[in-house]
């Protein structure tokens, strides 16, 4: 027998407790629970009132009025409390908290106000009514409470074991046991609660399982339609649809004869490739995998976005406005891509080059679609990057010509079609050349000459600017070998900047040509600089352990700061024409200037100012502080022989060459 009794113990421990070993079970107690607690403290409430309000005549307001008014309050509270909690989901921890909360105060409120009614019940003596009262209200709150708490078993029995005990043992004694009827007809309606209580309990348990259990089921029967979907057509990094799946859906709008209309947008991640190369394949996943959620977040209702490659994503939009929803989403790409994106603690930086393309009565094929889309992105990437652009035909036939242009640029290279110009760098005080600035031109094309800002854009997307900088470099270095007090300036491409090698190959073009590093200065614009200014400054860093000086072009155009220009220490900066047209003119502008020229000199920083064209221009430029003029004044870009010529001369270059 006594080896019955800790199991005994341990088995009434576990009735009396809130189970936490299954929390299924236990959220679902809390949802019931959100709306019956307040019911039940209502209930409390409501019948705590009616007794004081009988008791209140009878004098000691402590124990008529002081002592319920504070239990009806910790009723209201609580009963908010349950309220508030029903109102949101909360995590599984906090739910077992507050069920086992609820548990401990079943038993001290069931005691609580047990001992109020039976305390009070003395002070009805004379008053029959009152005292039957008493034993309403505690056997009517006792029940009440106990069907408001069937869903949670422990705290029904805590009720049960605070409440009905006392008031049977009581009232089976008091009063030459004139409600003993009552106290065994209350413990034994106690006991059928408790019998009906544990089948309930047991049936809402079973019904929680099955209904997990069935979950369950479905669960695993989607996730397995859902693994099958995703190999086939989701791509496995970022989440978003496949090629393949994009492609379905494309063809199944496009074939479609009553379908609404359907525009395809495609984007190419600006700089993704710099990203991957300075800071591993891991942050580049990461970076797709951000990319494509914002992108995601931007797609108009009812399309479908799909990652199509690398760095490229499209969206196939059909909709009775599908131009118009293709446009504004392809605008919110590139505005998400604006900022930089925090990887870890590192911000990188990207855009967006969007090409859109919207079907019409002659294009619903699905490849031809996609096709478009990918030419309006190509223009896009070729001509600045960072933008949208909607196909046209023209586009059609740009591409065309830039591919020629990309062949015979092949052709040049190979058969020497490419020359240069120098333009003459004038010293501001003693008016006389001291720099020169190499010029890259195509006069030997076949089909005619071609100018640099239409050859260049070419070379850079395809690669061939490389090349180009380097024959433009090399060719400069050879030409000014003898001509030792002029120096030489050379314009670098950014993505001459992208080869890793670049560095390297300026050391053995001055080597191999023997031409002084410290006659050598290589243009550099801020826009590579500002995207990658880890790989930049590294190379700005080596070419000065050379002795080869690094201008920054362009300077007024962009944005440069102050801490921009100390970051690099360039050695000169080159006054954009567009400040100097203004000089004589805009007030602002020669502030500004000036403004440039003191900073600049005060970082021991050098100035040259391009684009000068009027002697009031070099006057003012000059007076200002700048120590080097370019310009038209001074002389167009000319062959090598009208270069040498004119520094012969000794004298300023006015040349119509």
């Amino acid at each position: 027998m006594t080896h019955r009794l800790p199991y005994l113990f341990r088995r009434l421990y576990s009735l009396l407790s809130v189970p936490t070993d299954d929390m299924e079970l236990v959220r679902a107690q809390l949802q019931a629970f959100a709306r019956q607690i307040p019911l039940l403290y209502c209930i409390l409430a409501i019948n705590a009132l009616a007794v004081m309000f009988t008791f209140a005549k009878f004098g000691h307001h402590w124990l008529s009025i002081y002592a319920p008014s504070a239990l009806c309050l910790l009723c209201l509270a609580r009963g908010i409390a349950w309220w508030r909690i029903g109102r949101a989901p909360v995590p599984d921890n906090v739910a077992i908290r507050h069920m086992q909360q609820t548990n401990r105060l079943a038993f001290f409120i069931a005691v609580a106000f047990t001992a109020w009614g039976l305390t009070l019940y003395s002070y009805g003596d004379g008053d029959a009514y009152a005292k039957a009262q008493i034993v309403f209200f505690l056997a009517l709150t006792t029940i009440s409470c106990n069907f408001c708490l069937m869903r949670l078993r422990s705290a029904a029995l805590n009720v049960t074991l605070g409440g009905v005990a006392p008031f049977s043992l009581f009232f089976f004694f008091a009063d030459d046991g004139h409600f003993r009827a009552a106290a065994v007809n209350l413990a034994l309606a106690a006991m059928g609660m408790i019998a009906i209580l544990m089948i309930y309990y047991r049936d809402f348990a079973h019904l929680v399982a099955s209904r997990r259990s069935l979950l369950e089921k479905q669960a695993e029967t989607q996730r397995l339609s859902d693994e099958n979907s995703r190999l086939a057509n989701v791509d496995s990094l970022s989440g978003l649809p496949n090629r393949r799946a994009l492609m379905t859906r494309l063809a199944a709008c496009s074939q479609d004869a009553d379908a609404l209309p359907i525009a395809v947008v495609y984007i190419d991640l600006d700089g993704f490739k710099d990203v991957n190369d300075t800071y591993g394949h891991a942050t580049g996943d990461r970076l797709i995998d951000i990319v494509a959620r914002q992108f995601a977040r931007a797609l108009p209702k009812g399309a479908m976005l799909a990652r199509v490659g690398g760095d490229e994503f499209a969206a196939v939009i059909s909709a009775s406005e599908a131009e118009r929803d293709a446009k504004s989403f392809a605008a919110g790409a590139v505005a998400a891509l604006a900022r930089p994106i925090r990887i870890g603690d590192r911000l990188v930086q990207v855009g967006a080059s969007v090409g859109v393309a919207c079907a019409g009565p002659d294009a619903r094929d699905a490849q031809e679609l996609f096709r478009r889309a990918d030419i309006a992105m190509y223009h896009v990437k070729a001509n600045g990057k960072s933008g949208v652009r909607i196909y046209s035909r023209d586009l059609d036939i740009e591409r065309q010509r830039r591919q020629e242009i990309e062949d015979q640029l092949r052709r040049g290279l190979r058969e020497d079609e490419f020359d240069l110009v120098y333009q003459p760098i004038v010293d501001a005080v003693e008016n006389r050349i001291v720099a020169a600035e190499a010029l890259l031109r195509w006069p030997r094309r076949p089909e005619g000459e071609l100018p640099p800002d239409q050859f260049v854009p070419v070379a850079e997307t395809s690669g061939l600017i490389s090349q180009l900088g380097l024959f433009a470099l090399r060719r400069a270095c050879e030409d000014f070998l003898s001509v030792d007090h002029v120096k030489v300036s050379v314009n670098v491409s950014p993505a001459q900047f992208r080869d890793p090698n670049f560095e390297l190959t300026v050391s053995k073009i001055l080597a191999e040509t023997g031409f002084p590093a410290a006659r050598l200065e290589l243009e550099v614009t801020e826009g590579y600089l500002i995207d990658h200014p880890q790989r930049a400054s590294g190379v700005i860093s080596f070419l000065k352990t050379l002795g080869v000086a690094v201008a920054l072009d362009d300077f007024g155009a962009g944005y440069t700061s102050i801490a921009y220009l100390q970051k690099y220490g360039f050695d000169r900066i080159k006054l954009d024409k567009s400040l100097v047209d203004r000089v004589t003119t805009d007030k602002t502008a020669g502030v500004l200037v000036a403004g440039a020229i003191n900073i600049a000199n005060a970082l021991d920083m050098a100035v040259t100012a391009e684009g000068v064209e009027t002697k009031e221009q070099a006057y003012v430029l000059g007076l200002a502080g700048c120590q080097r003029l370019q310009g038209f004044l001074f002389g167009r870009p000319m062959p090598l022989a009208a270069f040498l010529a004119c520094d012969a001369a000794a004298q300023p270059a006015v040349s119509a060459a």
